[in-house]
């Protein structure tokens, strides 16, 4: 008896998408994505913005110990990857957050989860269509930042309602680039530390890393305020496991891609950022200029700015494509669960849920809108409440996880079990505390977390008065 036998025998709903008590939703996803397309939507949600343009600022603050925080929150969010995985594995037809937390804690706790996460991509979309705005300003500083921000939400919102296939060869490409820039950076980096060239006039060698106050120049302070930026660095790697329901292949193909994390992480992120600090002393890179570009301008390649500045806006695009992706089988699974209004359970019949997805778009609209009314104010108005949130999404997944697990009988084989199991789970929910507990001392983000808390208590007044409406229909 395998563990989707077990699963399907305690909770038939969720490898049904439309299972006892929930809402016809008329088609269903397709598995239109291949294990290509996989492994580049795992390499793009493990790359972003984050380590293009933040790794400056936590060079600056933390300097090479912000190696070490990237190495402790790529671990975590490996662990966090492979409960994920092997959640999705045991259930194919159903791997969204919210339908973990119901069936394996309580519909209550799905209700808030779902919801959650739709909130937290919604943001993050927001941020990212802002994003792109502000870096088209690099070639056209009097164009209207609303402008470019609602381009690329027409135009991503356009990729969703064709098919998922499209959204994952958008993705293939968008990822594609971000890896050829870092390897194009890391080569061209080593052929420097070969040659002994340094960027700023100083020689280049490996000893650069520590021999400015070694390895925790800024002391604990600066590693502890460094933890937040490269754990959140690592945002949307979590994507890969929403994916797996469209995949074709998903057993084969869903843990190739998540064991890469570590490899990832190790190549793209410690691999660049070691030749990038052996190349330039760690206290004089600025956090405002990509460490990227100080690389590429000093081999002598032409349009350096432009060539980062289209990076970027693969980058931030990508993960806006991601958001929509994920808020509309949010949405679709949050209605077929009668979470939300029946109509955004409705899948077409090519695969496609066109209603969340709408939804998921309109909404981000507000992000053009407060581009148009506030444009200096929108990143700090809701960047630090998406990452608020996505730490939930990955509480979520571990709770769920070990609800799974409790339940499952001992003796069943398990399909791509989570290692150092439970021992690892307690450790992340702890790392993951610890990370709220530094963004309330440290960083003093008080103004985020009073959002993320109102949010939670709407959503549980919400989920009260609506169970209490459904008693009363029932009755």
């Amino acid at each position: 008896m395998s563990i989707k036998d077990v699963a399907q025998a305690s909770d038939p709903v969720l490898n049904s998408i439309s299972g006892p008590g929930e809402v016809d939703a008329g088609g269903a996803l397709r598995r239109g994505l291949t294990g290509r397309h996989l492994q580049f939507i795992a390499i793009g949600g493990a790359i972003g913005s984050g380590l293009f343009l933040g790794s400056a600022a936590g060079i600056r603050s933390a300097g090479p110990a912000l190696l070490v925080a990237y190495i402790v929150g790529g671990a975590m969010i490996f662990f966090i990857a492979r409960a994920l995985g092997e959640l999705a594995l045991a259930h194919p037809k159903a791997t969204t957050m919210d339908a973990f937390a119901e069936d394996y804690i309580h519909p209550a706790f799905g209700f808030m989860v779902g919801w959650n996460y739709w909130m937290s991509w919604i943001l993050v979309g927001m941020v990212d269509i802002t994003a792109m705005a502000i870096f088209v300003k690099f070639w056209l500083p009097d164009l209207p930042q609303w402008i470019p921000a609602l381009v690329s939400l027409v135009t991503l919102y356009g990729i969703n309602l064709l098919g998922v296939r499209l959204f994952g060869e958008t993705e293939f490409w968008m990822a594609l680039v971000k890896v050829v820039t870092i390897v194009g950076m890391m080569l061209a980096g080593i052929f420097l530390l070969y040659q002994g060239i340094g960027l700023t006039g100083a020689h280049a060698s490996l000893a650069n890393i520590w021999n400015d106050g070694g390895i925790f120049p800024t002391g604990l302070t600066g590693f502890l305020t460094a933890l937040p930026i490269a754990f959140f660095a690592f945002g949307g790697s979590e994507l890969v496991g929403l994916a797996a329901a469209e995949a074709e292949n998903p057993e084969k193909n869903l843990p190739r891609a998540i064991n890469g994390v570590v490899a990832r992480i190790l190549i793209f992120y410690i691999g660049s950022l070691t030749v990038i600090m052996a190349l330039v002393p760690w206290r004089l890179i600025v956090p405002t200029e990509s460490p990227f570009v100080l690389v590429f301008t000093r081999v002598g390649l032409p349009a350096t700015a432009s060539l980062i500045n289209l990076v970027l806006i693969s980058a931030v695009l990508s993960s806006c494509n991601s958001g929509v992706f994920a808020g509309a089988r949010t949405l679709q699974s949050l209605a077929a669960k009668r979470h939300a209004p029946a109509m955004l359970a409705r899948i077409d019949s090519r695969g496609v849920p066109v209603t969340g997805i709408t939804i998921s778009a309109a909404i981000m609209f507000l992000g053009v809108v407060l581009n148009y009314f506030v444009p200096e104010k929108v990143m700090e108005y809701i960047i630090s409440a998406s990452a608020i949130l996505l730490m939930g999404t990955w509480t979520s997944i571990i709770v769920s996880h070990i609800g799974f697990r409790s339940r499952a009988p001992k003796d069943v084989p398990r399909k791509f079990p989570m290692p150092l199991y439970p021992l690892a789970s307690w450790i992340v929910l702890g790392f993951i505390g610890g990370i709220a507990l530094i963004m309330a001392t440290y960083l003093g983000m008080y103004i985020p977390i009073g959002f993320a808390v109102g949010f939670y208590l709407l959503l549980g007044l919400i989920y009260a008065l609506s169970g209490e409406q459904r008693r009363r229909t029932a009755a």
